[in-house]
């Protein structure tokens, strides 16, 4: 009897060795450069392309971070204009597939691992997409996961989000995301320069279709009223502007155009690496960079 039971408990000890050899295998299997904090950044129009992955703004919030640290700059098209290839809602859905692919694959690889995401411009629509379809309980990873969201110049920056500076009027050329961003907004900023029309437009302005298209070059101010009357016009065939056609009278045309040139020579869209947003001369890169070392080394 007592071998039958010696027997019957060294089976159960091989057993439990066993499981604990499965648990602790996939603890080992987890690969050693995982890192403590991932930083998933999204430049803007024509920041980066396929063939020059580009970082733009953004590298001077999340380049040389200290400690185990791992940033990736998603590559994409980065392109605005029909007739540059890829319109703006093709490289955008782009930008957002791919820094979905890049936090799904760490979330999944590395499960300590805490997750930060940034985006300017067009690549702040795409980060800002991203962040609202993790924080309402759609996304690849858990809301909890997600430590910080910055969003520069976001095309669909709502009234409502935690805006970070000066207030500005209306909300982003884009329209806002109607349903936020759930768990997630407690941890989501907003910076907006004032007269930016990107992210700060007036409710129904035909202006706002016009700058989410592109990132204006103040350079190239010549040859945007040609394109801006293209866009108009492939739209009107397009049927795209629906009821904001009924602003484009010859005077109401005239103002846009004029709107649109003050905004490209103002250099608002650049502005933000010297754009002050409190009292005491921080920028949105500044105050985004400070956030990350808070998350990295803690508070003080």
């Amino acid at each position: 009897m007592f071998t039958r039971w010696k027997i019957i408990a060294a089976c159960l000890l091989a057993v439990v060795s066993a499981a604990a050899g499965v648990r602790g295998g996939e603890v080992a299997a987890q690969p050693q450069n995982c890192p403590d904090l991932y930083v998933v950044a999204v430049p803007g129009t024509w920041e980066t392309s396929h063939s020059d992955p580009g970082k733009g703004m953004l590298a001077l919030i999340a380049d040389r971070l200290p400690g185990n640290v791992r940033t990736d700059y998603v590559q994409y098209a980065a392109t605005a204009f029909p007739w540059e290839g890829e319109v703006y809602g093709r490289s955008k859905r782009e930008a957002l597939d791919a820094a979905r692919g890049l936090v799904a694959g760490v979330a999944h690889t590395c499960a300590a691992t805490r997750i930060a995401v940034l985006g300017y411009s067009q690549g702040a629509d795409a980060a800002g997409d991203l962040a609202a379809e993790i924080g309402t309980g759609l996304g690849v990873v858990a809301a909890h996961r997600v430590v910080l969201v910055g969003l520069i110049a976001d095309p669909r920056r709502s009234p409502t989000d935690t805006l970070i500076g000066p207030p500005v009027p209306g909300a982003g050329a884009a329209g806002p995301r109607l349903g936020g961003f759930g768990l997630l907004t407690p941890r989501t900023y907003t910076f907006c320069a004032t007269g930016d029309l990107y992210c700060t437009m007036p409710d129904s302005d035909i202006a706002g279709f016009t700058v989410q298209l592109s990132n204006p070059d103040p350079a190239a101010i010549g040859s945007y009223h040609q394109q801006m009357a293209d866009i108009f016009g492939d739209a009107l065939e397009a049927g795209g502007l629906g009821v904001l056609t009924e602003e484009l009278t010859p005077s109401a045309y005239q103002q846009r155009r004029q709107q649109i040139g003050d905004f490209l020579k103002s250099g608002a869209h650049q502005s933000y690496p010297n754009y002050p947003i409190d009292s005491v001369g921080n920028t949105p890169l500044s105050w985004l960079r400070q956030r990350l070392l808070e998350v990295i080394h803690g508070p003080g």
